[in-house]
């Protein structure tokens, strides 16, 4: 193989787990957020706190919320073995709640999002010239 090829394909490898890295970091953050507002709206966490209570977590699906039914009622879970080694739950008022504050957060972020848009538009660059 060519220099000129090994110096391409390791350019791709890094690309590649930079790429990858930058998606586990996303990742994080909104498993972090999620967890934040879990708990904002009264979701009980327990945490796994032995062995067999962990290997149990692990068998749920991991950083969703999924609904059970329990004696009638309606359960949610959220299940996160990696960070917290935790297990949330609550019952349909707290679902509820977490969904009210989900929307507000991202009615927050839009906001956010759009007042920075607004600034950089006010930007006067051509004073800031030449580039």
């Amino acid at each position: 193989m060519a220099m000129a090829e090994r110096m391409s394909l390791g350019c791709a490898i890094m690309a590649l787990g930079l790429a990858l890295a930058g998606c586990a970091a996303i990742e994080e953050h909104d498993t972090g957020q999620k967890e934040q507002l879990l708990a904002a709206a009264g979701f009980q966490i327990r945490p796994a706190d032995s062995p067999a209570k962990l290997t149990d977590l692990e068998r749920l699906p991991q950083h969703s919320l999924v609904r059970h039914e329990r004696d009638g009622e309606a359960v949610w879970l959220y299940a996160d073995a990696t960070d917290c080694k935790c297990l949330y739950s609550g019952d349909q008022g707290n679902y509820d709640e977490f969904e009210k504050l989900r929307i507000q957060q991202r009615i927050a972020d839009q906001e956010e999002m759009a007042a920075a848009m607004n600034q950089q538009a006010a930007m006067n660059w051509e004073m800031w010239a030449p580039w």
